[in-house]
């Protein structure tokens, strides 16, 4: 008997699934996340004292190699900088700086001390005046300058600073001490970023819990999220503690695995629970809700956390230590709160049952009509996609001047690299930074280092040196120069002037300093920067000090971009086009997002660099910069997060054009389906990770800042007019794909929302 005469055999109906066993299951699944949760947070003790400090310099640039030449013939920049007053001669308070810097000098972990006090015995290294000792001391006498230069690398100079200022600065009679330098500013901001963690968690958490009893509706529901996002950070967290045994780790990115962690856990569970109810809400038994949820938007957030961890992966490339450590943990947080979400969240609700939709706040108030106002959609959402797919034109140019208005701060952006000026002007690091400044110039961060590593020494290099310091005293934005020969200004000799520390000549090679008018992130001190490095020497020429490695970190930044937005753009490419199976959507989704993070930050230099809403930068120094690292790193996160809202609009809008083929229906239903949800999740995300807008570390405000923002504008403007116009222009393209011959036929349109749910994908 052929093929086509053979009868069909009968079709066995697959057994139901045990709810027994189900629940087992689902019981088992939730003893395992608690024992990992726990496992998680003992892996994760001690992970502060294994973190970097600093790491916002790239390495291996020029200004770096400088720095190394220039501590090996002893021209270092101090760590650790004291500032005494008074110490006029013949005082008390003049013995007791002398003893002071004596003590110093015996300090276990101190490797040099620089001061215009003689050197007691044993102590070897203090600086006599000779060397340059009275340019660290003001000409009335009453203020001197003790340069410590300390053991170790940027974080051991921080821990080290810690323990010795707090000694040195109580205790000293009439002396008053102030400390400042990189060490010490960095251990204040250190110690800052972990005050900022506690009060932005008590500050974010009662206010996201709100929002989220509001969006669910429910006691209950609402403490799925905080589970998700407890599990999740807390590996984030132990992962970051593994990861310091083979990488410096920095110290915030503690911050940004808490704050990413619930942001994520509250988008993925908003998308889940809402498609369960929807599911319930059509009468599914509650473990049949909890198959179909987890067979659609289990799969849209495990392809949604691929999207945010190929977009932190981005910050790989960068030479920046601080960036490397941000990616770490977002990448460990993105993937840890989906895998999570797409596990803890069914076990849960399979346990729950019927209870998890229990105690609902707004039930006695009335305001609560039963049903999950997000599985019924939103009319007003609806009713704004059918007044812009109306006049998609129209709404697209309004949505893009108003983002090109927002974007144009943007386009004058300046960077400058983190130092004393992130932390408020009222700390002692910052103020004692801005009196050295005032009062040493040349002991200030305005100082240059120019290594002439191979000069001659000697006589016969006089002439040579000399005819250099006057060429170099003459160039635009140079104050002041000090070479072996002497000290220069306006490209003439200044006779019988103090030298400046770093004008000396070693045993082989030259050292000398190049004081600037203007602070280091100024562009005329980029500009001395690259004037010294062009001007003919005698011999190769380095520069080092903080104009340099900011010009420096501005050219790493800029030749690492486009090979980070290459690798942004086509993962995001590869896993949309793969989850739509369209051509023109993956696009759209790239432009989009590109476009409104750059309007979010033009808003962000619009604030912290031209200082327009001055609550947001009170207590502050406005520079006229953004730090170098904070651009990328908040389009890097903020990226993520907006290509995870569009999946799932996307996926919604999707489900709708297969059952039906009407392209504008299929937007307008995408968003009335998910715009409430979405609102309550930019909220969410918008409270978590913009508590850091209140921190008193400024890279910290300026990125909670940013990702604010962005989501926010993401959710509305982007969600709300500019995606729905594209695709309603575009029509049937927004699907086309080459393997599709012709247009599939439709099934049937789906209950309309406002009576029945749809059982769409999320």
């Amino acid at each position: 008997m052929n093929r086509e005469s053979r009868e069909p055999g009968p079709v066995v109906p697959s057994a139901p699934p045990d709810p027994a066993r189900a629940l087992r299951r689902a019981r088992l699944v939730l003893a395992v996340a608690g024992v990992l949760c726990a496992v998680f947070a003992a892996a994760s003790a001690g992970l502060y004292g294994r973190l970097a400090s600093g790491g916002f310099a790239p390495t291996g640039t020029p200004s770096v190699r400088a720095a190394e030449a220039a501590a090996r013939l002893g021209g270092e920049r101090p760590d650790l900088v004291l500032l005494l007053r008074p110490v006029e001669a013949g005082t008390a308070a003049r013995a007791q700086a002398a003893r002071l810097v004596s003590r110093l000098t015996r300090e276990p972990g101190v490797d040099k001390v620089r001061s215009p006090f003689p050197p007691a015995a044993g102590a070897a290294t203090t600086l006599r005046p000779s060397d340059g000792g009275s340019a660290l001391r003001t000409p009335d006498g009453r203020t001197a300058l003790v340069l410590v230069h300390l053991a170790g690398d940027e974080t051991a100079a921080a821990r080290r600073a810690a323990e010795l200022v707090p000694r040195y600065r109580a205790g000293n009679g009439p002396l008053r001490v102030e400390a400042t330098g990189p060490a010490w500013a960095t251990a204040q901001s250190t110690a800052r970023s972990r005050a900022d963690l506690l009060r932005a968690e008590l500050l974010a958490a009662p206010l996201t819990f709100a929002v989220l009893v509001l969006a669910f509706r429910s006691l209950v529901a609402a403490l799925l999220p905080v589970v998700v996002g407890g599990i999740a950070t807390a590996g984030a967290l132990a992962a970051l503690h593994g990861a310091t045994a083979f990488t410096p780790v920095s110290v915030f990115a503690v911050n940004l695995a808490a704050a990413l962690g619930f942001g994520l856990a509250v988008d993925y569970s908003l998308l889940m629970v809402s498609r369960y109810r929807e599911e319930r809400a059509l009468g599914r038994a509650p473990q049949a809700a909890v198959r179909t949820m987890t067979r659609t938007a289990g799969r849209t957030v495990a392809v949604s956390a691929c999207t945010i961890t190929a977009a932190l992966a981005a910050l790989l490339v960068f030479p920046f230590p601080f960036l490397r450590s941000m990616a770490y943990a977002g990448m460990g947080v993105a993937v840890l709160a989906a895998a999570t979400a797409v596990t803890v969240i069914p076990a849960a609700l399979v346990c729950l049952g019927p209870r998890a939709e229990a105690l609902d706040p707004l039930r006695r108030s009335g305001r609560s009509r039963g049903a999950d106002p997000a599985a019924q959609g939103s009319r007003a959402w609806a009713a704004l996609a059918r007044a812009v797919t109306r006049r998609p034109v129209v709404s697209l140019t309004a949505s893009g001047l108003l983002l090109a208005l927002m974007l144009l701060p943007f386009t004058q952006v300046r960077l400058s690299l983190s130092d004393h000026r992130n932390l408020p002007v009222s700390a002692e690091a910052h103020a004692a930074a801005d009196t050295v400044a005032r009062l040493f110039p040349a002991a200030s961060d305005r100082a240059l280092t120019v290594v002439l590593p191979d000069a001659p020494v000697g006589a016969a290099a006089a002439p040579a040196l000399d005819r250099y310091g006057r060429a170099l005293s003459a160039l635009p934005g140079a104050a002041a120069v000090s070479t072996p020969t002497g000290r220069y200004e306006a490209g003439r000799r200044v006779p019988a002037a103090p030298p400046l520390p770093a004008g000396r000549a070693p045993a082989a090679g030259a050292l000398v300093t190049v004081v600037a008018k203007d602070p280091p992130y100024a562009e005329a001190s980029a500009g001395l920067v690259r004037a010294v490095r062009a001007l003919p020497a005698p011999g190769p020429v380095l520069v080092a000090g903080q104009a340099a490695a900011t010009v420096d970190a501005r050219t790493a930044l800029a030749d690492r971009l486009p090979l980070a937005g290459a690798l942004i753009a086509l993962a995001t490419l590869a896993v949309v086009g793969l989850h739509t199976r369209s051509v023109l959507v993956p696009l759209k989704v790239v432009v989009v997002a590109a476009v409104s993070l750059t309007a979010a930050l033009g808003c962000v230099a619009l604030v912290f660099q031209h200082g327009r809403f001055a609550p947001l930068t009170e207590g502050f120094a406005l520079t006229g910069t953004l730090d170098t690292t904070i651009p990328v790193l908040v389009f890097c996160i903020a990226f993520g997060l907006a290509v995870d809202y569009e999946l799932f609009l996307l996926s919604r809008i999707q489900e709708h054009y297969r059952a039906t083929g009407d392209n504008t229906a299929a937007v307008v239903e995408g968003i009335a389906r998910t715009g409430r949800v979405f609102t309550a999740a930019a909220l969410a995300v918008a409270v978590s990770v913009g508590a850091l807008t209140w921190s008193q570390v400024m890279p910290l405000r300026q990125l909670g800042f940013g990702i604010a923002l962005a989501v926010l504008i993401d959710a509305t403007v982007v969600r709300g007019v500019l995606v729905p116009a594209t695709m309603r222009l575009l029509g049937d393209a927004n699907w086309w794909a080459p393997h599709r011959r012709r247009k599939a036929a439709p099934l049937p349109v789906p209950p309309s929302p406002a009576r029945v749910p749809e059982r769409t994908g999320v």
